[in-house]
């Protein structure tokens, strides 16, 4: 088990700013002792695990324990993010939990063939987000052992 409330950087890549609310309100209701970052498409996603960009200073991008990845952004969706990310020897241990509105069988074989480590649909009412939330801070933050 990994050490009680052993803080790690949650990284949220997610392009809908309510979404990206919800999911902060979601995460603070739930008391994760976290830090949670976000990025708002695939490419901004690279630059940060890239530390390149805006991310290229020393300690502006913390390596996450965790990514929420939305498939369905612009620029560069969280399919291509998600296939770069696991061919990346250096990011490939990440977890990576595809969090999205899809429910296409499509999307969810897919991704589990790029790497993902979870396939989770958005729950529409908050109080719901609050539920998965809750229980992936338990798993992910509490009962899995992380790199």
């Amino acid at each position: 088990m990994n050490e009680i409330n052993k803080p790690i950087t949650i990284l949220v890549a997610d392009d809908d700013s309510d979404d990206r609310d919800m999911i902060r309100e979601a995460l603070e209701e739930n008391r994760l002792a976290n830090s949670v970052r976000f990025v708002v498409d695939g490419e901004e996603l690279m630059d940060y695990l890239l530390r390149q960009g805006k991310y290229a200073a020393p300690g502006s991008a913390p390596t996450p324990g965790l990514i929420l990845l939305d498939l369905n952004m612009p620029k560069k969706d969280g399919r291509e993010a998600l296939r770069e990310i696991k061919s990346n020897p250096e990011l490939r241990q990440i977890p990576v939990i595809v969090l999205t509105t899809s429910k296409a069988e499509e999307d969810v074989f897919r991704t589990y063939n790029l790497g993902s480590n979870s396939f989770i649909t958005k729950p529409v009412k908050f109080e719901s987000l609050v539920t998965v939330m809750k229980t992936l801070g338990r798993y992910w933050l509490e009962i899995v052992e992380l790199p």
